[in-house]
């Protein structure tokens, strides 16, 4: 599936009149904001941890490809296979491959926003086959049939009374309940089913170690462990951007993922898988696959300000503290990935023709680079996203330069430069501002501007003239 139309205005329109949502995200994110101060008390401490993190992921993508081709290497040693996929339909194809080979029709998913991006489950269902999740909150979200609303929360937008009402109109037999240990227990119950018939199972992957050739995965719920271990088949999907040099990059990082994500001082599990099951083992799968995805990614990683995107540890920490998206929700940004990382990300892999609106979703408070685990420059890097989608043909990097530039803008700019450079086309636009721009009809633009601002007044005499009249003389 290709990027579709986005109607942001629209979507964010809908958003800001659902108070029910806004209510729900308001609660959730400002507990989670809560937990990681809680966590990460010692200012100091926090800053060298970022420090840190930010070394392993830059030093990382410093040597990407080396580190790519040990990585294959290792972990072909080691006995898991290897595939590259230059695109998302690429990786699709892939994944549907193994599944026919081993005749599988049912596939349990841990959670991967990488296999979001590929609409994984949409295009296995158009070919037959089932495709689970069996993270709660993207459970939960599959069975109400949306997508996720956060990278880490895919349900954050669900109160527990909207979560059982969507188990009793989907399970079978399930009676409504909104009492959370029995909602919990419903999907368990249904879930753990689900693990012991499922061919193959599907993760994403946190870090892949090209050290040791070890795939590291980090959840709370157990679900992940199931899914790589159960099925007799392990398919790991990633972007080629998780790959770290060492397993002593991994302690900071960890640590910043759990602190950043849920607010916990360690995650519940943390799973490194390195081979799959050998001789004498009693679990395991018997086979792993490793299916790493480029789509887009080594443009990025080719400019020296963009590839900074790809540091990104997938912590959702800057949704949580980002003005906008708390407003407005993962959903109204139309794309897999929502909220500040999504309005540089999604740009760079979707076109700014289809995506570049995104960028314009920012005050530019850098709240979201205050936070940031690895110190992406978050701010700046939508700014560039904004200045490219108005550059000169062949000017830009990004997919889609240019699609917003137009006529209109372009001569009102214009205009502008033209009057604070010619300084008698500049007294006569303060004059007749001066004389008529309170008069100016409130339309179109200037309609929609001043609808949540409120409208300058012009002073009917300019500085000069006040001084000129004044006697004071400058040089």
């Amino acid at each position: 599936m290709g990027s579709q139309h986005l109607d942001f205005t629209a979507n964010v329109t809908e958003a800001l009149a659902d108070r029910q949502l806004r209510a729900n995200f308001k609660s959730a994110l400002t507990g989670l904001m809560k937990k990681r101060v809680a966590v990460l008390p010692d200012a100091a401490e926090r800053e060298r941890m970022r420090d840190d993190a930010e070394a392993a992921k830059r030093k990382a993508l410093a040597k990407l490809p080396e580190l790519l081709e040990q990585l294959e290497r290792k972990c072909t040693e080691n006995g898991i296979i290897v595939h590259w996929a230059e695109t998302t339909a690429e990786a699709n194809e892939i994944i549907l491959g193994i599944m026919r080979s081993h005749d599988a029709t049912k596939l349990v998913k841990g959670k991967s926003m990488v296999s979001e991006e590929m609409h994984l489950n949409h295009f296995l269902e158009t070919h037959g086959m089932e495709a689970l999740e069996t993270d709660l909150g993207e459970f939960i979200i599959q069975l109400n049939h949306e997508p996720p609303s956060h990278i880490i929360v895919p349900a954050v937008h669900k109160n527990r009374q909207q979560v059982g009402r969507i188990f009793a109109d989907n399970l079978e037999g399930i009676p409504y309940t909104d009492v959370v240990e029995e909602l919990n227990a419903i999907a368990r119950k249904t879930l753990r089913e689900k693990f012991r018939t499922g061919h193959v199972g599907l993760s994403g992957v946190n870090f892949a170690v090209a050290e040791t050739g070890t795939l590291v995965l980090v959840e709370n719920e157990g679900n992940g462990r199931m899914c790589t271990t159960v099925p007799p088949v392990h398919v790991a999907v990633m972007g080629l951007e998780k790959v770290v040099e060492s397993l002593t990059d991994l302690p900071p990082l960890l640590r910043l993922l759990t602190a950043s994500a849920t607010g916990q001082l360690v995650t519940t599990y943390v799973n490194c898988i390195t081979s799959p099951r050998k001789d004498g083992e009693r679990d395991g799968p018997k086979e792993i696959h490793l299916v790493i995805l480029d789509n887009g990614r080594s443009k990025m990683l080719a400019d020296a300000q963009l590839r900074r995107t790809l540091q990104c540890i997938r912590c959702g920490t800057c949704l949580n503290h980002c003005p906008v998206y708390i407003r407005i929700g993962g959903h109204a940004y139309g794309s897999v990935y929502p909220g500040p990382i999504g309005k540089i990300l999604t740009p760079q892999i979707d076109g700014l023709a289809d995506k570049g609106v995104l960028a314009t979703a920012s005050s530019l408070c850098n709240a979201c680079e205050e936070v940031c685990p690895v110190r992406i420059p978050i701010p700046g890097i939508i700014r560039r996203m904004r200045t490219e989608a108005y550059d000169e043909k062949g000017d830009g990097v990004v997919k889609g330069h240019g699609a917003k530039k137009n006529l209109l803008e372009t001569l009102v700019w214009k205009g502008w430069e033209l009057t604070y450079r010619i300084p008698a086309l500049n007294r006569f636009v303060v004059s007749m501002l001066g004389r008529f721009g309170d008069k100016l009809p409130n339309v179109g633009p200037l309609k929609a501007w001043t609808s949540v601002r409120t409208a300058p007044r012009f002073a009917p005499k300019s500085l000069h003239q006040l001084a000129k009249e004044e006697g004071i003389r400058h040089e």
